[in-house]
């Protein structure tokens, strides 16, 4: 049976649960979104992926500054009577009133195996972690950090070579179907929600610029596991002569070089790192310049012999 449902949600993640919410027949009354923001050099205004979505399926669009104390958007959700509010990379916590308001409670899509990865980038900590299955889980938003009761999960297998961008299409698409699956079986009650065991949790906090910095005393694959992870921001850097050196493909080595410190085989570039391992820089960008090939990096700066990165 079709549900009187309020979307909220912002990235290009959400944008699949919106459309397969759709087409499954529920009544979608508004979809949620931040506010257009400045991009670009130009700083155009730009529309958020679900606000873009929403606006091809014909569907009416909110976008508040703010939530908590917005009398006017709670009088417009009141009014609406939803059965339930999706919440899925929306941005902004869900206020009580929010969560007070419908029957079915506001149930959010999360990117990973609950209670692992709580918070804002869950994708992306997995990957920098070394994990190598990740999934979506369905929970009823209760008034923590993704501390909600948990309805459905379902796993997923991280690709060695998988990226935070190559990882989050197909968790959104699965994450999509979880999220239809979730609302029928809240209807005919075969979903039993489960309390999180706390004790088992783990965090995976918005990333910071200074995460992408690259730390020699840890391991050449630790090191490719945050390059692979923090993608497309902040990626992996350090500094060469002064200057920030971005490293934009590399893979775990053999070679024995003290950490931080480069040393060239023919036209093949390593860096030292931690536990006798060393990375092969593939492809790098110095800072002012464009991306390069090892091989050209090598006969534009001729590094030194034992040189070091990170100054």
């Amino acid at each position: 049976m079709p549900l009187n449902l309020v979307f909220c949600g912002t990235p290009r993640f959400a944008v699949p649960a919106l459309e397969k919410l759709a087409a499954a027949g529920h009544r979608i009354h508004l979809v949620v979104t931040q506010p257009d923001r400045p991009k670009g050099r130009g700083l155009e205004l730009i529309a958020s992926p679900v606000k873009q979505s929403g606006q091809k399926l014909n569907l009416p669009i909110a976008q508040p500054e703010r939530i908590k104390t917005n009398e006017e958007f709670r009088a417009q959700l009141a009014n609406l009577n939803p059965d339930a509010i999706i919440v899925v990379g929306y941005g902004r916590i869900i206020p009580q009133w929010m969560l007070d308001l419908p029957p079915l409670g506001n149930i959010n899509l999360h990117a990973s195996l609950l209670p692992k990865y709580r918070g804002a980038a869950p994708i992306q900590w997995a990957i920098a972690n070394g994990e190598t299955t990740t999934g979506n889980t369905t929970m009823r938003i209760d008034s923590g950090l993704d501390t909600g009761d948990i309805l459905l999960q379902r796993e997923f297998l991280i690709q060695p070579d998988d990226t935070a961008v190559t990882l989050a299409a197909p968790l959104a698409n699965m994450g999509a179907d979880l999220l239809v699956e979730t609302l029928a079986g809240l209807q005919d009650g075969t979903i039993p929600p489960r309390s999180q065991d706390d004790s088992r949790a783990t965090l995976a906090p918005i990333l910071k610029k200074e995460d992408g910095l690259i730390d020699f005393t840890r391991s050449a694959t630790e090191i490719c596991n945050r390059l692979r992870g923090f993608q497309p921001w902040p990626g992996a850097y350090t500094k060469f002569r002064g200057k920030n050196l971005q490293v934009l493909a590399a893979s775990p080595a053999t070679e024995k070089i003290a950490p931080a410190e480069l040393k060239v085989v023919g036209d093949h570039l390593y860096a030292g790192c931690a536990q006798s391992t060393s990375l092969e820089l593939i492809e790098i960008q110095l800072e002012g310049k464009k991306r390069s090939s090892a091989k050209d990096f090598l006969h534009g700066y001729r590094p030194k012999e034992k040189e070091k990165l990170g100054f």
